[in-house]
């Protein structure tokens, strides 16, 4: 079984999107931290690390709860989530 799955997250602040692989068996608090800690890189100082952060589900545009495993929300391969 894949351990990881590849989603693409729109930074609607920096008008971004980025394909990330993210662990199925992390929390949704984890890959809000992790992506906080990447995107500032990856975007050359563009993007600003804020701690309120959350991720979007883009079909119905609620937040992903913050103590859900990936794998326990509607997250899979191709899912584009909004971060902001």
């Amino acid at each position: 079984m894949n351990n990881k799955v590849l989603v693409k997250v729109l930074i609607p602040e920096i008008d971004e999107v980025y394909d990330v692989f993210i662990p199925i068996n992390i929390r949704i608090g984890m890959v809000i931290k992790l992506l906080n800690e990447s995107l500032s890189e990856v975007s050359n100082g563009l993007y600003v690390v804020k701690n309120n952060r959350k991720i979007y589900n883009t079909v119905d545009a609620n937040p992903y709860p913050f103590n859900k495993l990936v794998r326990e929300t509607n997250i899979r391969n191709g899912t584009t989530v909004v971060f902001m």
